[in-house]
């Protein structure tokens, strides 16, 4: 496969580990994955449509999150999630391709977003998961831009996205921003003659002024409180599916600040309640299950701020449930 030109930057930091052998019980995420480089040399590499296994891509950006005041250092956020991923054990035999970084070149975001969508595009159109490493939650608005230009929107398919953050992410601004990418997907969707279908899980009242709920009224966004997921997973479980049900391809959005900031204290903006780690984890378990996860986006990691990694490996714990429940769905 060839992505579009131009092409993503090699990956920035390249995929290590313990090795205990080279057989499948061994596998490790180190030992599965292929650079973009390799397979498009590679001989034996014959592309498919779609391709199983699974796609990642970086987004290395924290432009959006400078533009909307919070704590730049996002940028090194898909490198640090790879060194997380690496060691981490791998019990399905599925491959993984990694396309390299789309790095943000000054300020131009608006330009980087629309070359992390042509790459996005692709790695849709031939893999049954696209994992997009960011980068601040203006990754979001570049994953959107992939999904809405592949097959899976051609084929008039209702496209969802699932965003489990403590914001809403529907800022009315100037210039897009880390706070902007789901208003700016809401317009978008608009002027393509399609629902906006967006739901959220974890939103903090405190961090999310009335105009931003009223908004989100106004736009028909479903949404549970990061308190009522604390203390009524029932509900949690009931709110996705319902969700589910009414969309055929989910592109599902975790901004890790969705967390506690004990768990995670590595993000732009740590949360002062935030969703318990095991509801997030189920929430990653019954959508990767239900067979209509083909994009997910993982934001707002920032290594600058994390302590002992801890952040980054909660990160890498959602990915591998995530890429693990997919590969047994498509078993």
């Amino acid at each position: 496969m060839e992505l579009s030109s131009p092409h993503p930057a090699a990956p920035a930091s390249r995929w290590t580990g313990r090795t205990d052998g080279t057989g499948p019980q061994h596998r490790r995420w180190h030992q599965a994955v292929h650079l973009q480089e390799e397979l498009a040399t590679a001989s034996q590499y014959v592309p498919q449509e779609p391709r199983e296994g699974i796609a990642v891509v970086g987004f290395c950006s924290d432009e959006g999150v400078r533009r909307n005041h919070g704590r730049p250092g996002a940028a090194s956020g898909p490198a640090a999630l790879r060194n997380a991923l690496g060691p981490l054990a791998l019990h399905e035999d599925f491959s993984v391709l990694d396309a390299g970084d789309i790095t943000v070149d000054g300020d131009d975001l608006e330009g980087g977003q629309r070359r992390l969508g042509a790459a996005t595009t692709e790695l849709l159109n031939q893999h049954s998961l696209t994992i997009v490493l960011g980068g601040g939650h203006e990754t979001a608005y570049g994953s959107y831009l992939g999904m809405a230009g592949s097959h899976r929107v051609a084929e008039e398919q209702r496209v969802g996205i699932l965003n489990l953050d403590a914001h809403f992410d529907l800022r009315d601004a100037p210039q897009p921003t880390s706070g902007t990418p789901f208003r700016q997907i809401a317009e978008s969707e608009h002027n393509a003659g399609r629902p906006f279908r967006y739901a959220v899980v974890g939103i903090s009242r405190p961090n999310n002024t009335r105009a931003l709920f009223d908004t989100a009224a106004e736009l028909g966004v479903d949404h549970l409180l990061d308190e009522q997921c604390a203390t009524h997973t029932g509900q949690v479980s009931e709110f996705v599916e319902k969700f589910l049900a009414q969309i055929d391809v989910l592109h599902l959005s975790i901004d890790l600040d969705v967390l506690p900031a004990a768990v995670a204290p590595g993000v732009s903006a740590p949360a002062g309640l935030g969703v318990p780690l095991d509801v997030i984890h189920a929430i990653c378990h019954q959508v990767a299950s239900s067979g209509k996860l083909a994009l997910m986006d993982v934001v707002e990691l920032n290594p600058t701020y994390d302590i002992d990694n801890r952040t980054a490996r909660t990160a890498a714990r959602l990915i591998t449930t995530v890429a693990h429940t997919a590969a047994e769905h498509h078993r």
